[in-house]
């Protein structure tokens, strides 16, 4: 039952790229990245405080670099998210946990002295066969460079994951890192929006509707709610079970999209979902094996119990 955090957290997660779609048309994305940390590290902050929780680190050069990766893919993300259907930029994020396998693939097939693991070697390739299909219609609506830079910020949420796994394996508790990543938002975000205005002028955006500010309170609260929830899952819960239902983010995004944005899909679309759906399924089942062999991948690189 503890698994099933991340059920929702994926809800959460989609929910919030709802948030990040509606607000987009009112503020720039560098002032939803800095109002999402806003919220994130006054929540986190006043549960820290509360639990006693200590805010010192030994490993501030480790977090400033988690902290540029992910903020730098959270943003492109979030561009990505208020010019591609909701579902597509989704699904492209969730690309990750395939990018990580790509990076294990590589590591086991040096360290086992070039022996290919093919079920992993299959599921990597699909995962890119789905990438195709989905972006067939980005191309003929003029949108694959969106779609592209969605994919590339997959790929740097991948580092950032490895990152955070290994800040774990150094000793750093987990709301540790999380605050350090908010408070990178804020900061990024508000120097990102001052240097986004034009000579002379300021790049923000007043907030003088209630629907403008629920917008951006919402983008914090599932944000941060879903971060919450998907780390007790992974504390908590089976790892393959927990790592499997982050997929059902692609299914949640699916329906908003065609709820709230009346997103419409051709055959093309759907199958590639199912198929990076269905690869990265399968991915996280080959990594997460109690074999010898899947105990030296996971000896190889320290985030492999968790793809």
């Amino acid at each position: 039952m503890q698994s099933l955090w991340m059920l929702f957290a994926s809800f959460m997660f989609a929910a919030m790229g709802v948030c990040v779609k509606l607000a987009s048309d009112q503020f720039g994305t560098s002032e939803i990245v800095f109002y999402r940390g806003v919220v994130g590290v006054t929540t986190l902050f006043c549960m820290i405080r509360m639990q006693r929780g200590d805010l010192r680190t030994t490993m501030p050069g480790a977090h400033l670099w988690r902290g540029v990766v992910g903020v730098l893919s959270l943003w492109l993300w979030y561009w990505t998210i208020a010019r591609l259907p909701l579902a597509t930029a989704m699904t492209l994020n969730y690309m990750a946990p395939i990018w990580i396998a790509v990076f294990l693939f590589a590591a086991g097939w040096w360290h086992a002295k070039n022996h290919i693991e093919w079920p992993l070697f299959v599921a990597v390739g699909m995962s890119f066969v789905g990438v195709t299909l989905l972006l067939q219609p980005a191309f003929h609506a003029n949108q694959l460079g969106p779609a592209l830079v969605a994919l590339g910020s997959s790929g740097l949420s991948a580092m950032a994951y490895m990152q955070v796994r290994k800040l774990g394996l150094a000793g750093e508790p987990e709301y540790r890192v999380v605050f350090y990543f908010s408070v990178m938002n804020l900061v990024a975000g508000a120097a990102g929006t001052m240097l986004a205005g034009a000579p002379g002028q300021s790049g923000w955006h007043p907030i003088n509707t209630m629907h403008g500010a629920l917008l951006l309170l919402g983008v914090g609260v599932c944000a941060t709610s879903a971060q919450m929830a998907m780390t007790r899952a992974y504390r908590l819960g089976s790892t393959l079970v927990v790592a499997n239902l982050q997929y059902t983010g692609i299914v949640f995004s699916s329906l908003w999209g065609v709820l709230v944005f009346d997103d419409r899909f051709d055959c093309h679309s759907w199958a590639g979902i199912a198929v990076i759906l269905a690869s990265g399924s399968a991915a996280t089942f080959y990594n997460t094996r109690s074999t010898e062999r899947g105990k030296a991948i996971a000896n190889t690189d320290p985030i492999a119990s968790e793809v």
